[in-house]
């Protein structure tokens, strides 16, 4: 199953294992796809003499691992290729107590304080890109506190036993059969909810702040966040990214082929890269952590964030980038990862034979409906606008489809359920003012992206539409913060233009700096 660079690139990673690993595999001989978890396996453990293959019949299909013979906390119920081969190398390497993923002292605390026994199970696919974070987040978390336990399951592979949860969206993550979370969740969401389910025995964060001092704080972890640190850290300053996640949009990014001299990558791949590439600096990543507040006093910016900690600097420079942007409509919040989806690659298969809508009409709507068109048996596309405002050759390839309809001046006004899934659509036609109400299995919402601002709008000037007022030089309106990237004025919300935002940015900082012009 693994070709010969492939099952190299598997043993210069395992090279430097130190413990014993037995690679479990328990198998309905029924199931089709037992072939293909015992020839991926074989195929790993001839990269290392560390790991050892152990085969045995089982109900259905599970893969274990034992370190020195102890069980790991996390089974895959899953042959873990295309996306989530990655998790399973890691969860070797983590197991092993290697890997620069694990979080930072503050927060394995607060994992190993949660109270109880706790079952997590997770609902996947292996074409999304979403899951591999929060499935090895949750390795993770079983690694730190071995009273939890997470079944990884291949949603596909397992269709009965989704739909018997009501999964209609990856990744979905149940705790004890308790809906936990839907989507790509950060590692401090998904601690506070457990924290809320489950109770914790650490003190609460209100009661201990801890302050840390900088020349610059970078808030936010994508392309500008990483370049804005950086260029500040080759000018010798003391920086800190403060981050929800390092890596930022672009992790939910498939294909990117206009990274000038990179001919083609993925979002994950140039995340990775840019994490590398930070590593070479003395910067602080202050990674899973929500900005909570910011205040100004005698031109100082502090900011307090979700863990109880208080940062501060006289410069910084915001970077948070934008999120989906929501319809904000009766029925949206109710039945998010319940027929109402962001991500056409992730949760498209779910979707088979079935009829669903595309609120949209630019290029990322016209790409999921076309992509939808080849799934599901109907495919609706309502556009606010007159026209669809997607590339012509977007607007003629969904035309030619027979089973789309499009919608123009369309508003939607409602999505219906009943109470477990989405069943309707209705919009108004704003050609007659008349109400229409469509049957539909699910929803994908495809209406651009909306900049992460709000906690800063009492200080900087912003846009109607939430950006950042910046000049060219990415300064604000208050002396010694910028703004760079999405979050911002600048136009076209390009990765390449982030990153030279940053830099910008970073540049104007320092500038300003020498002249005392940041307080």
């Amino acid at each position: 199953m693994l070709d010969n660079t492939l099952k190299e690139q598997v043993r210069t990673l395992f090279s430097s294992l130190e413990n014993q690993y037995i690679l479990k595999i328990s198998i309905n001989e029924n199931i089709s796809e037992k072939e293909d978890l015992i020839s991926l396996i074989t195929d790993i453990t001839d990269t290392s003499d560390k790991i050892t293959m152990l085969i045995e019949p089982g109900n259905d299909l599970e893969l274990k691992i034992y370190k020195n013979g102890e069980e790991a906390g996390f089974i895959f119920k899953a042959v873990p290729t295309g996306h989530e081969f990655t998790t399973l190398l890691l969860g070797i390497l983590n197991l092993d107590g290697k890997g620069k993923n694990f979080p930072d002292e503050v927060i394995q605390q607060r994992i190993k304080s949660l109270k109880g026994t706790i079952n997590i199970k997770s609902f996947i696919s292996l074409s999304c890109t979403n899951c591999p974070e929060v499935v090895q987040t949750i390795n993770l978390i079983t690694i730190i506190n071995p009273n939890i336990k997470h079944v990884i399951i291949d949603g596909a592979l397992f269709e009965e036993e989704a739909k018997s949860m009501n999964v209609l969206a990856v990744p979905t993550l149940f705790a004890d059969d308790k809906l936990l979370s839907v989507g790509r969740t950060p590692l401090t969401e998904i601690l506070e909810k457990l924290e809320g389910q489950y109770g914790s025995e650490s003190l609460h964060k209100g009661n201990l702040i801890i302050k840390k001092v900088y020349d610059v704080i970078i808030a936010g972890g994508g392309p500008a966040g990483t370049s804005a640190a950086i260029y500040s850290a080759r000018k010798g300053l003391k920086v800190a990214i403060i981050a929800e996640r390092m890596g930022g949009q672009i992790l939910e990014t498939s294909a990117i082929e206009n990274m000038i001299s990179v001919v083609n990558t993925t979002g994950k791949q140039l995340a990775d890269n840019m994490g590398l590439h930070i590593n070479d600096y003395d910067i602080d990543i202050l990674n899973n952590r929500r900005i909570e507040d910011l205040n100004i006093e005698n031109g100082i910016k502090t900011i307090k964030t979700s863990l109880g900690e208080e940062v501060s600097a006289p410069a910084l420079i915001i970077t948070t980038g934008a999120s989906w942007r929501k319809l904000n409509i009766p029925g949206e919040s109710q039945y998010i990862g319940s027929g109402i989806a962001f991500c056409t690659h992730c949760d498209g298969p779910f979707y088979k034979g079935k009829k669903v809508a595309v609120i949209g009409g630019g290029n990322s709507g016209l790409e999921a409906a076309i992509d939808l068109a080849s799934i599901a048996t109907d495919v609706t596309v309502l556009e606010f606008g007159k026209e669809l405002r997607g590339d012509q050759v977007l607007q003629e390839k969904l035309k030619s489809l027979s089973n789309v309809k499009i919608y123009t001046e369309a508003q939607s006004t409602e999505i219906k359920g009943d109470g477990k899934k989405v069943t309707s659509l209705e919009f108004k036609d704003l050609k007659t003012g008349n109400i229409n109400n469509i049957d539909v299995d699910g929803v994908f919402i495809q209406i651009g992206l909306k900049p992460n601002s709000t906690i800063f709008d009492k200080y900087v000037e912003i846009t109607k539409s939430g950006e950042i007022v910046i000049d060219s030089y990415c300064r604000t309106n208050i002396p010694g913060i910028y703004a760079a990237g999405d979050v911002s004025t600048v136009p076209f919300k390009q990765i390449i233009i982030a990153m030279g935002e940053g830099a910008k940015a970073s540049l104007a900082a320092f500038d300003d700096r020498l002249k005392d012009k940041l307080l």
